[in-house]
């Protein structure tokens, strides 16, 4: 049996009720030259049945249970090493794909040849709205040409997701990837690829959209935290120095590792309030070890952001956000006073 162009590894989670959508928008491709691999660990999340019911119907479906409640992160390399397709898409329950997604894949990887990573866009539904993904300006940019990752350092500056990108089989198998334990199991590991990829192209259209409900990031291994994000990016750092050839990549890498961490700090339901302090010390601490020499801020309230974090003071880094909120809300009553009413 001829391989498939693309293996779609699945981890049957579906915690929010939303695997059959995801699965339903696969199901739904033009392009037909796919598979995928559901996998099923013994956590309570994992919808077992959904995913026999599925491969029984359905030839390039297939049901792979392991033994054990393992997390995202193990259930991923196990579907990797049963996968056949040249290609590996990691997804989640809470992706649903526009029906063209693979035939776009495919044409831009007809017109490039072989590569060993090629990006893409996504958006992001929350609040009944569509949000650009955080990959928008360095896929706009980066052109049309297949680069290694020393001709792109600026990709380094996207959020490391394992969904938005489709990684060569057989270049993941020669360079023995595979999804660490804990939270947040995907920064190391797409950030090596990217480090090790000879050749890197980049299609700049939306081929998945998150629809994650609570925006919290899924299930990771047994005994996992939110804390685990600083030993992801000190692996992604530890990679980076064993590779001298990549140092225009430490600046891209410094700004969103922070990003990162700036983002899980201020979204509700990650970090509890008795833990923010010891968090932000964590991201301060990570900040003066990892600073680039010459690093330029970014500008405006990111900027300030950014200066607080490096002064290593929470209470004044909270301050300034109380701060922010006030003037916020006096803004918006001065605009609500000057907002004319309706004749009644």
């Amino acid at each position: 049996m001829p391989s498939p162009l693309i293996s779609v590894v699945l981890p049957a989670y579906d915690q929010q009720k939303q695997l059959t959508d995801c699965l339903e928008s696969l199901l739904a491709q033009s392009f037909r030259d796919f598979e995928v691999i559901l996998v099923a660990d013994r956590s309570p999340d994992v919808s077992a049945d959904l995913a026999d019911a599925y491969a029984a119907q359905h030839p390039n479906v297939s049901a792979l249970h392991l033994n054990a409640a393992v997390g995202i992160g193990r259930a991923r390399n196990a579907g990797a090493a049963r996968a056949r397709g040249e290609y590996l898409l990691f997804l989640d329950s809470d992706h649903v794909l526009p029906p063209d997604a693979f035939d776009s894949l495919a044409e831009r990887l007809a017109e490039t040849g072989e590569v060993d990573v090629l990006l893409f866009g996504h958006t992001r539904r929350h609040g009944g709205r569509d949000w650009p993904g955080g990959a928008q300006q360095q896929l706009g940019t980066a052109g049309g040409a297949v680069l290694g990752p020393e001709e792109r350092p600026e990709l380094f500056g996207a959020p490391p997701h394992s969904w938005d990108r489709l990684h060569n089989r057989a270049r993941w198998s020669d360079l023995a990837l595979a999804f660490p334990d804990g939270r947040y199991e995907e920064v190391p590991v797409v950030q090596q690829a990217l480090m090790d990829a000879r050749r890197i192209a980049v299609l700049p259209r939306e081929c998945v959209q998150l629809r994650r409900r609570h925006t919290l990031h899924p299930t990771g291994s047994p005994g996992s935290s939110h804390f685990d994000l600083f030993g992801q990016y000190e692996r992604s750092f530890e990679l980076l120095d064993a590779r001298p050839a990549l140092e225009a990549v430490r600046p891209h890498l410094f700004d969103r590792m922070i990003r990162h961490y700036l983002f899980v700090f201020d979204l509700a339901g990650c970090v509890t309030r008795a833990e923010r302090p010891q968090f932000f010390q964590r991201a301060a601490e990570h900040h003066r070890r990892f600073l680039p020499a010459g690093h330029r801020r970014p500008a405006g309230r990111e900027g300030l952001k950014f200066s607080l974090l490096a002064g290593g003071s929470y209470p004044a880094f909270e301050v300034a956000k109380l701060s922010h909120i006030a003037r916020g809300a006096v803004t918006a009553r001065a605009g609500r006073r000057r907002t004319p009413q309706p004749a009644g």
